[in-house]
């Protein structure tokens, strides 16, 4: 551990704290600095976790109304990072996180197969059920030697789903590589045959060892995914939400067998033995994936996790919109404060610091991050968008979606493992204490649009601090605690029928 550097704002939270105050985005705005930079020369690249990197620090909550398959996706894709709930099935959970990486994998080390001998209306059952986003299998025999490729043209042209099988549809004219094939190669030899599939084998047999996609290739070696947040190999970067069962212990190895980034222990008091246990069983089993451990909002607890092996820290108990825990339990931390503290208690660890929760305007990405976090955790934010689990309704003709708190009683009653989060295994319905309320939110649309408003109010704040990267506006970061008067003159006021904005909600 390197000796912890003092940090401009020190002063102001150490006289906070000698007057017992614990403050919140609404108690502060930071002090403006001479900048020789415009917003759009700011760069935003920060880490999850050690391993995990951040191409803008912006992390989608393992809530059952944020993050499925689709949000992981898009965020990823956006340069963030999407954290799968825990509120599926340890194979249903997996099957997301194999989505998000066979989205974008120019290399499919271990694709989906089909056998030469199976109806055609078998395999169309088999893509439906599962999602899949193609329609293009290696076919293979039963030593694993590809002997043909089946596409989405031949399902198409197909005239007897029920009788016809495989091998009558396949094309067995197939133009391969050997093991060792780089993106660059694979993209010269899908050039010059106009095939979409590349199958790369061993050398010296016909063994299936994966298969480059053409889509993928390209998009690679054009640079078309460029501001994509990827892993070496090209695939989506993915998290995953955990929790701290024998279960899990179970849900962990599937994950990991699909390639998961970074598993989530997504619990409501992190720091707790049972935390500590599994953080310290994740990392022995599986040390090649980083764990980020949570949730906390103490420096003591921080330093206590870090010591057993995380790889981040997940800081915020009980500011979310949707979460009831400091009314019903009476306890908590004010966020920015939190967040203050547990990064203060890690510096010189190397261990980044997720601001999870109690962000409402772009404004308070800034303020988390220059209170130490190096990401924050989104989730009222992204809900309610296209990407988001659940369908559109309608109240009085507006379009609207669920949202809800992983303590709110519904998802208790629909998700054993919102009751274990909530250390609540067992407990009958009747007799179940929710932390958390759910309700309806404005359909948004899509996310990207979302994700544009809050990045742009991030790079504004930091052009006005003079800070080119996050770690810059760390350091130069110091704060005004304000009065009530000063938030309500820090809103729009004197207004009648304010009109929409893209980036602002009246209070």
């Amino acid at each position: 551990m390197k000796e912890k550097q003092k940090r401009k704002c020190d002063s102001f939270f150490a006289k906070q704290a000698r007057q017992g105050l614990a403050l919140s985005f609404n108690d502060v705005r930071l002090r403006t600095n001479y900048s020789e930079i415009v917003p759009s020369e700011t760069r935003l690249n920060s880490r999850f976790s050690r391993n995990v990197p951040l191409i803008v620090p912006i992390v989608s909550s393992p809530m059952d109304t944020v993050t499925g398959a689709k949000m992981a996706i898009e965020i990823a894709k956006l340069g963030g990072l999407g954290i799968i709930h825990k509120g599926l099935s340890p194979s249903e959970q997996a099957s997301a996180v194999a989505k998000v990486k066979h989205h974008l994998s120019a290399f499919i080390s271990e694709p989906i197969c089909v056998k030469a001998n199976q109806k055609v209306s078998e395999v169309m059952k088999m893509r439906d059920e599962k999602d899949y986003g193609f329609s293009s299998f290696p076919v293979i025999n039963d030593n694993g030697c590809i002997i043909g490729i089946v596409t989405s043209n031949d399902f198409e042209f197909c005239d007897n789903f029920e009788e016809r099988r495989i091998s009558e549809i396949m094309s067995t004219k197939i133009v391969s590589a050997q093991s060792g094939t780089s993106v660059e190669d694979a993209y010269q030899a899908m050039m010059r045959s106009h095939k979409k599939i590349l199958p790369i084998s061993d050398e010296g047999s016909d063994i299936l060892q994966g298969i480059y996609t053409w889509k993928d290739v390209k998009r690679i070696v054009t640079n078309d995914a460029a501001g994509y947040n990827l892993a070496h190999n090209g695939s989506l970067l993915v998290g995953a939400a955990i929790g701290v069962t024998d279960i899990d212990k179970e849900r962990a190895e599937l994950l990991a067998s699909k390639n998961v980034d970074v598993f989530v222990i997504d619990t409501a008091h992190g720091d707790s033995a049972a935390v500590i246990g599994m953080l310290k069983y994740l990392k022995n089993k599986y040390p090649e994936i980083d764990v980020v451990a949570g949730n906390i909002s103490e420096g003591e607890a921080a330093e206590r996790l870090v010591k057993a092996g995380a790889d981040g820290i997940r800081v915020g108990q009980g500011p979310g919109s949707i979460c009831t825990t400091r009314i019903i339990s009476g306890i908590g931390h004010p966020q920015i404060s939190a967040i203050y503290e547990c990064a203060k208690a890690i510096r010189g660890y190397g261990v980044p610091v997720c601001g999870d929760g109690g962000i409402e305007y772009s404004g308070d990405i800034t303020i988390a991050l220059a209170a130490g976090a190096d990401n924050v955790m989104l989730g009222k934010l992204l809900a309610g968008t296209t990407e988001s689990p659940g369908m559109v309704i309608y109240r009085n003709g507006k379009a609207m979606k669920i949202y809800r708190g992983m303590g709110s009683l519904g998802a208790m009653l629909d998700n054993q493992t919102s009751r274990e989060r909530y250390g609540q295994v067992g407990s009958t319905s009747d007799k179940l204490v929710p932390e958390g309320v759910e309700g309806e939110i404005p359909f948004k649309g899509d996310v990207a649009n979302i994700l544009f408003q809050l990045i742009g109010g991030l790079r504004s704040g930091m052009g006005y601090l003079g800070a080119r990267n996050i770690s810059e506006l760390i350091e130069r970061a110091d704060f005004y605690r304000i009065s009530p008067s000063g938030l309500f003159e820090s809103h729009p006021h004197g207004l009648d029928n304010i009109m929409d904005a893209p980036n602002y909600h009246p209070r």
